[in-house]
């Protein structure tokens, strides 16, 4: 089985990738500045469907990239 907070880690490494802050990404992706923390910290360890296809559409990447 996947570690826990591979999503969050996932998605801060293509966002840090992307040259991107959070706050830009916030901005970028609509969702909320405070959720995208918790997400990247492991406090939220599974975003719902929809917030992971906001997040996955400004990154550029499939949504199964950023939970594999």
């Amino acid at each position: 089985m996947a570690r826990e907070n591979n999503i969050g880690e996932n998605i801060k490494k293509y966002r840090i990738k992307q040259g991107l802050s959070q706050e830009d990404f916030a901005n970028k992706s609509g969702v909320k500045y405070t959720t995208l923390t918790k997400i990247e910290s492991g406090v939220i360890k599974k975003p719902s469907v929809l917030i992971m296809a906001k997040i996955a559409k400004a990154l550029g990447v499939n949504i199964e990239e950023l939970i594999k």
